[in-house]
Parts: C-alpha cells; structure tokens; sequence
C-alpha cells in the first residue's frame, strides 16, 4: 500500500527512481523494461479503488445492516418512500411486480468535496430473456424524495444520476446490450429521455450482466478532483472494472445521496444491501479550498453539447468520451510505435558501424 501510495503521488519520480536498475542494461532491453514498469504503475494507480478503510467511513451517509437508522423520526438519517419495504437483509425498493415505484434518501447532506460510493445491490425477478424492467437509479442531488418517471425519481432533477438500466427501450439502438449503466450531470434544464435509455443525455456507460446473479454485485462511484469514475463487480471476484471515467466534473456540496427504482409492465426486485460511503483524503489548491462549493453548478466541461449525443446514420455514436481505458490504449500504441523505431534504429545504426569497419 505505500508504495503504491508513493506511485500515486509522483509517478514521474517513481519511475526515475528505476531506471538505476536498467543503466547497465542494452539500449532496447531498458526501454522496453521501463515501458512495462510504467504500464505496471499505470494500472495499479487506475484501478485503486478504496479498500473499505473503517477509518474514512462516513456512516451518517452510509446504509448498513440491519438500518437502524432508517425510518420517518427526526433522528433518522434514512428515509423511504413508495414500494420501498425494510428488512434486516436488505432495502427492497421494488417487488417483482408491475407499476412500482420506492426509494430510498439519506436525510444529511454530503459536505464532502471528494468522496466514493460503494453500493452492494440486487436485481432479481421472475422474468426472462427482456422480460423484466424497468431498473433503479443513484443519485446525489439537490432534492430529495421527489417522486416521478425517471426510475421512480423526478425528472429535470438536479445533480448526478448513475443509472442501472434493464430494459431497452430504444428498439433501433442495437449498438448495445441490457442492462446498461450510464451516468447524467443535470442543472434541471434537461430531461431524461425514456424512448432513447438517456443517450443524449448520458456522459458515458458499459453494459453489464447484473440480474439474477447467485453472488453479491457492487458498483462504485468516485468523485475526486472534478473526475467521476464508475467501477463494477459483478462476478464477485474482488475485481473492479471500469465502466465510466470522465473529466471536467463539477458537483457541489450540500446534496443528497439517495437511491429510487421502479416497474412498469414489466417488474424486478430491486434490493439495495448497502451504500458504503467514503471521504477521500485529496489536497485542493488554496483557490479551490475558499471556493463556496455549495454555490456550484452542477456541469460537465464538453467540446459538445450532451444534446449533440445522438446516432448517425451509420450506427456510430458521436462525441463519445474517451475513457479511461481509450486514452491508456492510445499511450500504449504510441509507446509501442516509439519502442518499435527506436528498436529498428538501433539495428540500422549498427549495421552502419559494421559497415563503416570493414571498409576501413
């Protein structure tokens, strides 16, 4: 763990700190050395998501087993609303039944300016192949328990909204399959289109098989530093993958987290076990510490408008962001191509020499 920490604060450093042990080796052993040395540091920093440190728990924005503090008193620092029933086990926003609507809203808000989400969930029902829906939602927003048609929650809200879709109902959008999580940033201007699964709106997304899963699933969501990351493990192997990563995020402080679901004709069990939340020890520059972070703007720094998402006619999906496993593949092809010509340098350089002493 320190040495990751290490790593993590100055890469640079770490990096040059190696190559003492690659000075005595031939030019184009050491560069490929300290490319695989920097792809090492690369995934060990991108996939560090927080262990469940007890110490930075911050349990008046968690839910946990067995929810004590869920109910309607004013001490309680959960409430729920609609389908939402409470068990010992689990917060069932949902049942497999049609027309449901449940939530659930932590009543403190989240001062927090760098924080991480881990939420252990269940999707579970007696419908088949595309016969099960509609999906839940988490969110952090302004407002809470506002009931409405977006997963059980209002629409034109404002804040974040990570979504857990299970339903197509796009039936031309074949570029992907369900379930799908996106995410969307909204200042309340915009709303959450149904008929297109939120593609124009959506800053990005991965689809991923969570319903009907013998194992425990968990999403994670990161806020740090203006970037949301989105991480999934669905196949309880203590293996985060990566589904969103997207720069330019500005959230405020002072919103809700909360979490809603909701059925139409089609029904699943959605069960929340638990939302886990963690600060995120991050130094800010002096500008950002005396910034009034709850006067922020819910926005996301685009070359586009999220209006300008929508499909062309060739199936493709404009304006995309690269994510984080685009850009570390982009790297990768540029070092290998350096790599490559250095390699291929080095043979013509020293045929040259060979060359050069024959002739004299």
């Amino acid at each position: 763990p320190t040495l990751n920490m290490a790593r993590e604060r100055s890469p640079a450093l770490w990096l040059h700190s190696q190559t003492s042990v690659t000075r005595r080796m031939p030019v184009c052993r050491r560069i490929a050395l300290l490319l695989l040395l920097w792809l090492l540091h690369f995934s060990s920093v991108y996939s560090d998501i927080t262990d469940g440190n007890a110490e930075h728990l911050k349990r008046e924005h968690s839910l946990i087993k067995p929810y004590q503090g869920v109910g309607t008193s004013p001490s309680s620092q959960w409430d729920f609303w609609g389908s939402t029933l409470i068990t010992s086990q689990y917060v069932r926003l949902t049942p497999d039944e049609r027309s449901k609507q449940g939530s659930i809203w932590n009543t403190v808000p989240c001062y927090l300016k760098d924080w991480e989400m881990h939420v252990q969930f269940k999707i579970h029902g007696s419908g088949k192949k595309n016969l099960h829906g509609d999906g839940f939602a988490i969110w952090y927003t302004k407002e809470r328990l506002h009931h409405g048609p977006v997963f059980g929650n209002q629409d034109h809200f404002v804040g974040l909204a990570i979504f857990v879709d299970t339903f197509r109902n796009d039936l031309q959008g074949t570029d992907r399959s369900f379930p799908y999580i996106s995410a969307m940033v909204n200042n309340g201007s915009l709303p959450y289109d149904h008929g297109k699964d939120g593609r124009s709106t959506e800053l990005g997304g991965c689809s991923v098989e969570v319903r009907n899963k013998d194992h425990d699933t968990y999403l994670a969501i990161r806020y740090s530093k203006g970037r949301l990351t989105i991480m999934v493990d669905v196949d309880d192997r203590n293996d985060w993958k990566e589904c969103i990563d997207f720069g330019g995020v500005r959230l405020p402080t002072g919103y809700y987290f909360g979490a809603s679901a909701a059925t139409g004709d089609l029904s699943d069990n959605h069960d929340i076990i638990s939302m886990k939340m963690y600060q995120l020890m991050v130094e800010h520059a002096p500008e950002e510490d005396n910034q009034d972070w709850t006067k922020i703007e819910p926005s996301v720094s685009l070359l586009k408008s999220p209006k300008d998402n929508i499909d062309d006619p060739t199936g493709n999906f404009r304006s995309t962001p690269l994510t984080g496993w685009k850009v570390f593949l982009l790297l990768l092809c540029a070092l290998l191509g350096i790599v490559v010509c250095a390699v291929v340098g080095a043979v013509v350089f020293q045929k040259r020499q060979e060359r050069n002493k024959r002739f004299y």
